[in-house]
């Protein structure tokens, strides 16, 4: 088959839904982030662009001296991961260039509940939880840690020890008693 009815660029159109399935951010609003959370990113950023992207073109390189490159998979499978890649670093990039750090330890004692708060909450079921409030690019319900946007953190904000707020769900309210607010560092792993 002739070149001229190949494409090489399989997914030309993978640029535009860059942030499509990514979780965004409020408009205006500042990428907050604990200093772990922080470090995550942007040591995933120098990763990307320090150790796999150099290897990756490397691979890349060494496929498309090989010839014919409309059969080669090396060469096809590397130029998609690399324009994956590409993709991850832009949306790292603009995460970091519009982030503001906050450390919670910094904060010190305080009964209101902010940005990298640990909260302990009591559940209208009767059940106790904690919750601490991050980054959007931290957030890790499976662990506690959910995220400033969420629906539970907007309603716990502002709020202080002994306070209940409504979280309205979609089978009701459920009312939420604010127990305990720490401030205090929040692993990012």
């Amino acid at each position: 088959m002739s070149k001229a009815f190949t494409r090489e660029n399989d997914a030309a159109g993978d640029d535009d839904d860059e942030g499509a399935s990514l979780p965004a951010l409020p408009v205006g609003a500042k990428n907050y982030l604990t200093p772990a959370g922080y470090a995550k990113l942007k040591n995933e950023y120098l990763h990307l662009l320090n150790v796999e992207r150099p290897a990756l073109v490397q691979t890349v390189s060494w496929a498309a001296s090989n010839g014919d490159r409309s059969e080669n998979g090396d060469y096809i499978y590397g130029k998609k991961r690399l324009r994956e890649i590409d993709r991850r670093l832009r949306f790292l990039a603009k995460r970091l260039e519009h982030s503001q750090v906050i450390d919670p330890a910094q904060r010190g004692a305080c009964e209101q509940v902010f940005f990298g708060a640990t909260v302990t909450v009591l559940h209208g079921d009767g059940s106790e939880r904690t919750y601490s409030i991050v980054g959007i690019d931290e957030a890790n319900p499976a662990r506690g840690h959910i995220s400033w946007v969420s629906p539970l953190a907007r309603v716990l904000l502002k709020a202080r020890v002994d306070d209940t707020v409504p979280l309205p769900l979609p089978g009701g309210v459920d009312e939420v008693t604010v127990i305990e607010v720490a401030y205090c560092e929040i692993d990012a792993d």
